[in-house]
């Protein structure tokens, strides 16, 4: 859970350095909450974060600059 805190506060922020870690740190904690749900049998979760990991790249490749 303080994994996806930190990193959407840093995603909110207007520097790209702190917006990129905050994405790593997004990824971070899907694969944190994968993991949870794959040893509590929480299948729903699991499929929930694979779809948030999913936005968030979709997210990053939208938003990159060679791609405007």
């Amino acid at each position: 859970m303080l994994a996806t805190v930190i990193a959407a506060w840093l995603i909110a922020s207007l520097n790209l350095r702190r917006r990129t870690i905050g994405f790593w740190c997004f990824i971070l904690s899907n694969l944190l909450w994968t993991i949870w749900g794959w040893h509590a049998g929480a299948w729903a979760l699991i499929v929930l974060q694979v779809c948030l990991a999913v936005l968030n790249i979709r997210g990053v490749k939208k938003n990159d600059p060679a791609h405007t």
